[in-house]
């Protein structure tokens, strides 16, 4: 099966992988740290706001069946595009929007969903940045929702295109 990786990071990391691995077509998600120069971070040193990472979704996905598109507008649909290194509840640079794309396709189509939502009206804020390394987080917090049986505190689902 063909895959392609896609990185989101929109606030606590759990509620993005939430909903990302719900979609058809996503192979599998994990819970991880980038854009920071600490190399292979822990949960508590991000926690600080002092590393530079935000807290991001690795999405591995089967471009076949689901399209970046699509996952990049549930991505906007899912958090708040709006709101600087925030997402309700959780304040910090480690909490911002970013699209962290692994080719120029991705970039493309990440700038063509922010300018969309601009006409809408929304000052998006979410950043848009070329990957590098991505630093797994410790197995406990992968699948938070799902081992908990709980939703996601800061994150519901707006539609927005």
């Amino acid at each position: 099966m063909k895959t392609e990786t896609a990185y989101f990071a929109g606030g606590c990391f759990w509620g993005v992988e939430y909903y990302m691995q719900k979609q058809e077509g996503v192979v599998s998600c994990k819970v991880g740290y980038m854009g920071g120069e600490t190399k292979n971070p822990s949960y508590e040193e991000v926690c600080t706001g002092t590393t530079g990472h935000a807290e991001t979704v690795e999405i591995k996905f089967n471009p076949d069946t689901i399209s970046f598109e699509e996952l990049a507008k549930l991505f906007f649909e899912i958090h708040d595009p709006t709101q600087l290194n925030r997402q309700g509840p959780d304040i910090g640079d480690q909490y911002r929007s970013e699209i962290i794309y692994t080719n120029e396709a991705q970039k493309k189509t990440a700038e063509k969903l922010i300018n969309k939502l601009k006409i809408k009206g929304y000052e998006v804020v979410t950043k848009i940045s070329q990957a590098g390394d991505f630093w797994e987080a410790d197995e406990h917090h992968q699948d938070y929702y799902k081992k908990n049986g709980e939703i996601p505190y800061c994150h519901s689902r707006t539609k927005k295109f």
